[in-house]
């Protein structure tokens, strides 16, 4: 049975929740709120704030897209990573950084160019890709953390 984690917006629970019932509105085993599942299939926005919770303590494998607004390169790169989230939900979180509003991440990880791509897999980075690149790459880097 396939199942994906939904993390809950009051408690911040996370729920191992199976396909086959997301549309049965599940609600969190620890509060009993409704979980709120408008969000899958999208990036996550994250944030120096919110690394750590979102990314490094992520159940699931994550892709983090290190971007910036006025990068045309990162702009190209957002559909990718919009497709990727909607195929590969619920066995890969992709997230998107803006570098321009978190820098102490950026810095944190030696991040001098953009678009950079970081495969993080149990709290580690286990792969950097740095520059705008097709998404059949960016599918292969993703198929060895998988």
């Amino acid at each position: 049975m396939q199942t994906i984690i939904v993390a809950c917006s009051g408690c911040k629970t996370k729920n191992r929740v199976p396909l086959s019932r997301l549309k049965e509105r599940p609600i969190c085993g620890k509060c009993g709120e409704t979980l709120l599942l408008d969000s899958l299939g999208k990036p996550v926005t994250v944030s120096d704030a919110t690394f750590h919770q979102e990314v490094m303590t992520s159940t699931l494998p994550v892709l983090v897209d290190c971007w910036a607004p006025w990068c045309g390169p990162c702009r190209a790169v957002g559909p990718v990573m919009d497709a990727l989230a909607k195929k590969y939900q619920g066995r890969l979180k992709v997230a998107k950084l803006n570098l321009d509003e978190n820098p102490g991440t950026g810095s944190r990880f030696a991040i001098s160019s953009v678009p950079t791509m970081l495969l993080v897999k149990n709290a580690k980075v286990v792969d950097t890709l740095v520059g705008a690149m097709p998404k059949e790459q960016i599918e292969a880097a993703v198929a060895k953390i998988l």
